[in-house]
């Protein structure tokens, strides 16, 4: 029996909780919302680390970031960590990345066949965290223009990018179903929006001209936050320097019509799959890196635990297989590699490190585990910031800074920090006792101060003399293109017809 195409679609930066098959919301995506109408939803999905390069070497190896060195942005992805894609090649599959993964070092490829594209963001060292000057703000950290600047645009970096991802994840799609229809493929098709800079056509804009857009509904005064969320305001360069309102609502407005876009460029997929006679034998997984604050709280962006920061969107999308239904307890995208081998039909090394498990049982409507360990040690930490999701709680860990404990079911706005309270001392010596014996936090601090120190030195140490990148080049044999003279015309034009005559 041939095992079932994988058409696996990620969103940079989408806010899980603000999407309107989690919640009411007045942002557009049709087409997401079908396939969570039709799919396995799932309502309590986390990344397991809040910044995008952490977060991807998580999801495609299935491995907590301390794990395989994913300390931050610039961290050297090893190219002996198995990843999915590696697992599906050994089960026959055609492997495909189109777009962003963030990948840092000279492996760009991690077990897929081939990239479609090159990544928007660079592969070398030149992000790197630096523990040895805390106090010092790097120019390339997020700052914000991208609320400042807020607003309609003609044109972007990011949607150069993005209607390449899709162009070309496309024209993967038409190539196999006229040149290798009967060998199974997963194509991983990773767009970049709704990924700040807020900004985004007119056509994506106009279509909230008059939708009010709700502004954030908690903030805090700087003084009031918590000590990991005032370093983030200073990361950001916030402190002290509030928002104009209407920056503010032009900001979340833009990001409604990125979600829009993204919504688009999911539906042209779709069609596609259609067209080519796929859908059928294509399960849809949708997810992503991380959320974005927007403003709640006084945040934007990543880098927290906190639920629009850390939620993503997850769902799976195979009628035929499975029924329609919502899954409410926490899973994470670090389960995805198992989910994914489990759905082509394979089995796990026994003797490979694996911290995620398969989501297969909530697909079959049979329960399953509910837990969620994140780890982050990039921007604005002093030193690891852990978290721990379980049943209704959520806890933050911290050895330098006062722990969270938050009560999400009756709390989902994290108002309310249970660390403080005298009813739930017990509660929270349990979760840290959990966590100081999962985590070694000296341990995987020091290792992550090594690798700070040891990736500037290297990035300094590369600027000099001649470069030589490391970020993708994806070949094109214009030789084989097209017409050529030595493809027999006739041959070439019935091949390339679909469906063939």
């Amino acid at each position: 029996m041939k095992r079932p195409n994988i058409l696996f679609i990620m969103a940079d930066q989408m806010a899980a909780p603000l999407l309107p098959f989690y919640a009411p919301s007045p942002i557009k995506v049709p087409n997401l919302s079908r396939l969570a109408a039709e799919g396995v939803v799932f309502d309590s999905a986390y990344c397991n680390s809040p910044l995008c390069a952490p977060s991807r070497f998580t999801l495609v190896s299935g491995q907590l970031p301390s794990k395989i060195g994913a300390y931050d942005n610039a961290a050297d992805f090893p190219a002996d960590v198995p990843t999915y894609a590696h697992y599906l090649r050994r089960l026959g599959y055609r492997t495909a990345l189109s777009g962003k993964m963030h990948f840092c070092g000279p492996d760009q490829l991690h077990g897929y066949e081939e990239r479609l594209t090159s990544d928007i963001y660079p592969a070398d060292y030149g992000w790197a965290v630096n523990w040895d000057e805390t106090d010092v703000r790097p120019s390339w950290y997020h700052n914000m223009s991208s609320v400042l600047q807020a607003g309609p645009c003609v044109r972007t970096n990011q949607l150069d990018f993005d209607e390449e991802v899709v162009f070309k994840a496309r024209q993967y799609l038409y190539d196999h179903v006229r040149d290798n229809a009967d060998q199974p493929f997963c194509l991983t098709v990773s767009l970049t929006h709704p990924h700040d800079p807020y900004t985004i056509p007119a056509e994506y804009w106009d279509r909230y001209e008059d939708v009010d857009i709700p502004l954030p509904r908690q903030r805090f005064a700087d003084a009031e936050q918590d000590p990991h969320s005032q370093r983030l305001l200073k990361v950001i360069d916030l402190w002290g320097k509030p928002l104009p309102e209407e920056k503010i609502r032009e900001a979340r407005r833009a990001y409604f019509g990125a979600c829009s876009y993204v919504d688009d460029q999911i539906g042209a997929l779709l069609k596609t799959l259609t067209d080519c006679h796929l859908e059928q034998d294509t399960i849809v997984v949708f997810s992503g890196d991380h959320g974005d604050m927007l403003g709640e709280r006084g945040l934007w962006y990543k880098m927290h635990w906190f639920e629009m920061a850390a939620r993503v969107p997850l769902l799976v999308h195979a009628p035929g297989r499975f029924q329609a239904h919502r899954v409410s307890q926490s899973v994470s995208t670090v389960d995805l590699l198992p989910t994914l081998v489990d759905l082509a039909g394979g089995t796990l090394e026994r003797n490979l490190p694996l911290d995620g498990r398969s989501l297969l049982p909530h697909l079959r409507g049979e329960g399953g585990h509910d837990g969620v360990l994140g780890e982050y040690m990039a921007e604005g930490t002093t030193s690891p910031l852990m978290m721990i999701r379980r049943g209704p709680y959520k806890f933050i860990y911290s050895e330098e800074d006062p722990c969270l404990l938050f009560d999400l079911a009756n709390d989902p706005q994290e108002l309310e920090n249970l660390a403080t309270s005298p009813d739930h001392q017990a509660l929270l010596a349990v979760f840290l006792d959990e966590a100081r014996v999962r985590w070694d936090i000296p341990t995987i601090a020091e290792a992550t101060l090594a690798s700070q120190r040891r990736r500037r030195f290297v990035a300094d140490a590369l600027t000099h003399g001649r470069l030589k990148s490391w970020d993708h080049q994806p070949f094109v044999d214009a030789s084989q293109q097209y017409m050529r003279n030595h493809i027999d015309l006739d041959d070439l034009e019935r091949r390339a017809r679909f469906p063939q005559p």
